[in-house]
């Protein structure tokens, strides 16, 4: 993640650039790596969609680098969870300055922005369209970003048959070597989207004050 305000100063400007959200830092998802099946708590390995996965958080900038990995956690992991106990939701709950963009997987809360499930308004609509069109921030990023890596490197999406452990280290080394890539300007084509939605996503504690922010942004900015 940007480390001084010079650095945040670029993220939301090239973020605002995309879709016209304002002080967004980067994009959130989660992403599920297959391996096989572990010898201990097997059961915790297995997804929503039946098989023995890792559940991968990344957050990436708007030029597809990965900015933050967290690569520890089980198949049955809700997305969620992952994010509430991690360092870098501790980091913005304490002041970092921005947001981060997720879908209706996550609670929404003032440093994470999620969509509307049903706008009542013509300005909450407005906020939606910026968010879910073909100029998605969240779509156009995070889900490309998930589907160059996993084209990029093939056994992040047949699987890496290897232990959990091993297989969330060989994610990390993935994401490490895309940025690489990335930075060098490589023409790895980055038209490669990973549906990745949450129909089965359980419905997220009320968050008033995430709320109200958002009512905020979508007032100022949507109107």
């Amino acid at each position: 993640m940007p480390v001084n305000d010079a650095e945040r100063r670029i993220k939301k400007k090239e973020f605002y650039s995309i879709a016209g959200f304002p002080n967004v830092l980067g994009c959130i998802d989660c992403t599920h790596v297959r391996i096989r099946a572990p010898t201990h708590n097997e059961a915790d390995f297995v997804n929503r969609k039946g098989f023995h996965s890792v559940n991968i958080q990344m957050v990436c900038d708007a030029r597809f680098i990965i900015m933050d990995v967290v690569a520890k956690w089980p198949g049955s992991a809700q997305d969620s969870r992952i994010f509430r106990e991690s360092r870098l939701c501790a980091e913005l709950e304490n002041g970092m300055d921005g947001v981060l963009l997720g879908d209706s997987g996550y609670a929404c809360k003032k440093y994470l922005m999620t969509p509307y499930l049903n706008p009542q308004t013509q300005t909450q609509e407005r906020y939606c369209r910026s968010y879910l069109t073909d100029h998605c921030v969240k779509l156009v990023i995070i889900e490309q970003t998930f589907g160059v890596l996993k084209r990029r490197f093939a056994v992040m999406s047949y699987g890496i048959r290897t232990s959990e452990m091993k297989a969330c280290r060989t994610t990390m080394a993935c994401a490490i070597l895309h940025n690489i890539g990335i930075k060098r300007g490589d023409s790895f084509g980055r038209f490669v989207v990973e549906s990745n939605n949450h129909p089965d996503a359980p419905n997220q504690p009320v968050d008033v004050a995430g709320n109200a922010f958002r009512d905020f942004v979508s007032r100022t900015y949507f109107s």
